[in-house]
């Protein structure tokens, strides 16, 4: 007998509910502060990798008190930008990254940061995450962003079989409903915070139990 679909949609919507008094996750938290260009999105995915929000934040933002263009930016030296974003991880690989992009942008795109996948993931130090949160947290762009929380999350639940994000990736890609493709990231990284945590998960207060197979969860 085939098992019943997975009812996504239900799914989601339950989790909505359960995080709605949680922190936002890092650039959704900047959009709605005002941080919602492109560019500004892509710079602060940058410095997010390995860092905490609660760091990434506050960072990004006190970078773009001094620069939100690639205009602004590449008038930082390494040291100073470096400085300026010191309590994420990888600092100094951060800024040069940052400020190599930067005039990229400038010189092959007329300073407009390229909405396109391809040459996103072209600059050094964007990965295809980056490429996809930036595009759909900016742009509305219809990208899945999968990072350890949606890799987790997804496959726990057995809505998906894989063992790397980028498998996990192409398999939602394959399977999610489009309306859903930046939502997920949205909603993935707080409730994997609080609630469906990568160790000790909260299954007794989890709102998605009765769908949950809870792969992996002893």
């Amino acid at each position: 007998m085939a098992s019943p679909p997975f009812p996504i949609d239900t799914v989601l919507d339950r989790v909505e509910t359960a995080i709605a008094d949680f922190r936002p996750a890092a650039m959704f938290e900047l959009k709605q502060l005002g941080y919602d260009s492109l560019y500004e999105q892509l710079v602060s995915c940058i410095i997010s990798i390995r860092t905490y929000d609660e760091v990434s934040t506050p960072v990004s933002v006190k970078l773009f008190e001094r620069a939100r263009t690639p205009q602004a930016m590449v008038q930082l030296s390494e040291a100073e930008l470096t400085e300026l974003i010191k309590e994420s991880t990888y600092p100094s690989q951060k800024a040069s990254n940052i400020l190599r992009l930067s005039q990229q942008i400038i010189d092959d795109y007329g300073g407009e940061t390229p909405a396109d996948f391809d040459r996103l993931t072209a600059f050094k130090g964007v990965g295809p995450k980056c490429a996809n949160l930036a595009l759909g947290v900016a742009l509305d762009y219809p990208a899945i962003s999968v990072d350890v929380h949606v890799h987790r999350i997804t496959n726990r639940w057995g809505y998906v079989a894989t063992k790397t994000p980028e498998k996990t990736m192409k398999a939602l890609e394959d399977k999610l409903p489009r309306k859903h493709w930046v939502r997920i990231n949205r909603l993935l990284v707080p409730f994997g915070k609080h609630i469906c945590r990568g160790r000790y998960p909260k299954c007794a207060i989890c709102p998605v139990r009765t769908w949950c197979a809870r792969v992996g969860v002893a």
